[in-house]
């Protein structure tokens, strides 16, 4: 699994990084059980602080997205579901919103409205 974080981007690294894990369980790319890299592993290859990786790591553990285990890391403990519907959903809106031109940033962010 390949994470990547942006930091010109207005969301918070932390923020970046455990909505990539949640998408990638989201999606079936993460399975319950798989480990992800280490908290200081991951940040050497972000380039990012050590706190920014074990922010994102309890994040995720408050969801009951990973369980945070003393000697093995961060291990995935939420269960795989099936989102087919929901990504044919969000590939309609994106499509849509090409056609009509609508930024990218528009679209999350009337998608991120449309959430709370």
């Amino acid at each position: 699994m390949l994470f990547r974080v942006d930091p010109a981007s207005p969301d918070p690294l932390f923020t970046q990084l455990a909505g990539q894990v949640r998408a990638a369980v989201a999606r079936g790319e993460l399975a319950d059980g798989e480990r992800l890299p280490g908290a200081r592993e991951l940040a050497s290859s972000l380039d990012i602080n050590l706190h920014t990786v074990l922010r994102a790591y309890q994040e995720l553990r408050d969801e009951g997205v990973i369980e945070l285990r003393r000697g093995r890391g961060a291990v995935v403990t939420a269960p795989a579901q099936d989102n087919a519907e929901l990504h044919a959903a969000v590939e309609t809106l994106v499509r849509v919103a090409r056609s009509l031109g609508v930024a990218p940033q528009t679209t999350t962010a009337l998608v991120k409205e449309a959430l709370r």
